[in-house]
């Protein structure tokens, strides 16, 4: 069973996704959240990686992605590295989250469900995800999977 599987199983069974229910409330309440938690699901836990954008809102008391990505990158990886680190790989993965959030404020005002909120279908989410930096066919698929799981569409 992957990651996202376990997920959706526990969201049935216990009515948490990830463990922690600020962190999903979170998720549920924050699209930028999401895109964030799919992009760092990548050899972590999926519940660490969906967890990180919580964390990353605890540590910066935002997650404007506009904000993020003219943060000054040190400082960024700094924020994100802190112990306990956001990621594993902390300084590879604050480059991504950098990268898409800078797209995400230039191409869609900052605001992550604009990404897939004119989206035809779960097809058509799913080719968008694939243009993204550091998404390749399995994140567009488990980007379609999470935003069914915290509510921002339902199967089509």
């Amino acid at each position: 069973m992957g990651g996202l599987d376990r997920m959706i199983a526990s969201q049935e069974r216990e009515g948490i996704a990830t463990g922690d229910q600020d962190a999903d409330a979170y998720l549920r309440e924050n699209p930028n959240a999401v895109l964030i938690g799919v992009l760092l699901d990548q050899q972590i836990r999926a519940e660490v990686a969906f967890s990180g954008p919580y964390r990353l809102y605890e540590r910066l008391g935002h997650l404007d992605l506009r904000t993020i990505a003219d943060m000054d990158p040190d400082a960024f990886k700094e924020v994100f590295g802190r112990k306990p680190a956001i990621h594993r790989f902390a300084s590879m993965m604050a480059d991504r989250v950098q990268t898409v959030a800078r797209l995400v404020a230039d191409e869609y005002d900052g605001d992550a469900s604009k990404f897939w909120a004119d989206a035809e279908d779960d097809a058509a989410v799913a080719q968008r995800a694939k243009q993204l930096p550091g998404f390749g066919a399995s994140k567009a698929k488990t980007l379609v999977s999470a935003l069914d799981l915290f509510g921002y569409r339902s199967r089509t």
